[in-house]
């Protein structure tokens, strides 16, 4: 699937542009998307302790089922362009940011300092995956 920031006119209308996403950016789109859904199905149930646990299992299933049908697309259209080790790296720096709002906002649970640090350690990963060693 080649994909590109502005494709001009189309074959069956030469008249009509179209503007479709690049391959990193609908890569980084759905690998958002998908950690907001994963986030939730993990986390979001820490709010209603007084629900029984099949409950939340099931419905944390339901909503993960979102999670992999962004997922799955997002891997298979960034491979190529990131190998598996840099799209895995980029996966979960978002999910570190995903959850550090999700965190501070849902949950109203606030970061400290050292959380901060770590995240920036792993963050900091991912510049050693990326770059580009002779």
């Amino acid at each position: 699937m080649r994909l590109a920031a502005y494709t001009g006119t189309t074959a069956t209308n030469p008249g009509r542009r179209t503007m479709t996403l690049s391959v990193p950016v609908m890569t980084i789109g759905l690998l958002i998307a998908s950690n907001v859904f994963m986030t939730f199905a993990w986390y979001g149930h820490l709010k209603f302790k007084e629900t029984a646990l099949i409950t939340v299992i099931l419905v944390s299933w339901g909503i993960a089922f979102f999670e992999y049908v962004l997922q799955v697309p997002a891997n298979r259209i960034g491979h190529g362009h990131f190998s598996a080790a840099e799209l895995k790296t980029i996966q979960e720096i978002i999910t570190l940011t995903v959850f550090a709002i999700f965190s501070v906002v849902y949950l109203k649970e606030p970061l400290s300092w050292n959380h901060f640090v770590g995240f920036g350690f792993i963050a900091a990963g991912g510049f050693f995956i990326f770059h580009k060693w002779a």
